[in-house]
């Protein structure tokens, strides 16, 4: 049931992606101990999410049980892409006000993005991972058109929108231009999720290696843009 990990794979997964666990789980605490309002703890979601993704990932990377393999795969995809929905709740309460969005309207938000995420494991072998693909996952098309169309249509496109909007609202020049760090962050967290999605579709080792580098970057620099831009904004 155990793999024997290559040396390149430790490096991958426990050494490159536990440094962004590591730093996104740092992130989260620090914004749950420095301010508990509410719009602040839907933020830190964001970062919690994908902290628990990265972690069912380096429970199944050493185990080459396929049902097991697979369970744990789809639930590390599902976190991951879940975050987003947090960062797009987030923007909409900054955007309108708290007082205009209701804690019922925002789980419905998460519950229906949640229920759509979990409709695509009724995708026919969307997701292949076993000995034939090295034990990584190859995504055929139907289920990278779903997740990114879901990811696309209910998360990313509103959460530009609602961001390019509160950027026109700041007077102060100085917070203006920090909240352009937290577009470009989230506009970095999002050419890494279509990469890494369109990397499980080709299924192409070259591709993977390279992409695993690039994603690396775009993941820390975007985490961290994203966060800047919004710190200090919001106090106790």
């Amino acid at each position: 049931m155990i793999l024997q990990l290559t040396l390149i794979r430790i490096i991958q997964v426990y050494v490159a992606q536990g440094f962004v666990f590591a730093f996104f789980l740092a992130i989260a605490l620090k914004i749950l101990v420095n301010n508990r309002k509410r719009i602040m703890l839907i933020f830190s979601g964001f970062y919690l999410s994908v902290a628990i993704g990265i972690f069912f990932n380096f429970i199944y990377a050493p185990l080459t049980n396929p049902n097991l393999v697979k369970t744990l795969n789809f639930l590390t995809n599902f976190f991951i892409t879940y975050g987003t929905i947090f960062l797009m709740v987030f923007c909409l309460i900054f955007f309108k006000g708290e007082s205009n969005v209701s804690s019922v309207k925002q789980y419905v938000i998460f519950l229906v993005y949640g229920i759509l995420l979990l409709c695509s494991i009724f995708i026919p072998n969307g997701v292949e991972i076993s000995q034939s693909t090295g034990w990584s996952p190859h995504w055929n098309l139907l289920f990278f058109i779903y997740i990114a169309m879901v990811m696309t249509v209910m998360a990313c496109v509103p959460t530009l929108i609602f961001s390019f909007k509160i950027s026109k609202k700041f007077e102060d020049e100085f917070l203006k231009k920090k909240w352009k760090f937290f577009i470009i962050g989230i506009i970095e967290l999002y050419i890494f999720l279509y990469g890494t999605y369109l990397s499980n579709m080709l299924n192409i080792q070259a591709i993977r290696t390279v992409w695993a580098i690039i994603s690396l970057i775009l993941t820390l620099s975007g985490a961290y843009f994203v966060y800047y831009g919004v710190a200090k904004k919001f106090k106790k």
